[in-house]
């Protein structure tokens, strides 16, 4: 099996494989076997359950959280998220997916 590990702060974090594989594993345990999120629906669901991200200043600054740190977790510059804060910058979807994970927005903290 091909599969990455992703750590941070030393603990692994995340299990990374090839989709067939996944499928494979899926199929073993008696999973329903979801299909790649590629219709333009499924992308305007993603853009539904991330509104809240609309206030990100207001979900960051109620969590307590620098933007420095924040951003530092997500893993872009604080200067770059001050620009999507002020709606200067629209972030990808791995960005948007990343920031809603840490500011516990429903739908993505409570996924494993």
């Amino acid at each position: 099996m091909d599969i990455q590990i992703i750590s941070r702060d030393g603990a692994p974090e995340y299990a990374v494989l090839p989709w067939d594989q996944y499928q494979a594993l899926l199929k073993a345990a008696g999973q329903q076997q979801p299909t790649p999120a590629s219709s333009p629906a499924a992308s305007t669901a993603i853009d539904q359950d991330l509104r809240p991200l609309a206030d990100l200043r207001g979900l960051r600054e109620a969590k307590g959280l620098a933007i420095e740190t924040l951003a530092r977790t997500v893993g872009i510059s604080p200067s770059y998220l001050g620009l999507i804060e002020s709606g200067e910058r629209q972030p990808d979807a791995a960005i948007r997916r990343s920031l809603a994970w840490e500011l516990g927005v429903a739908g993505w903290r409570d996924e494993s």
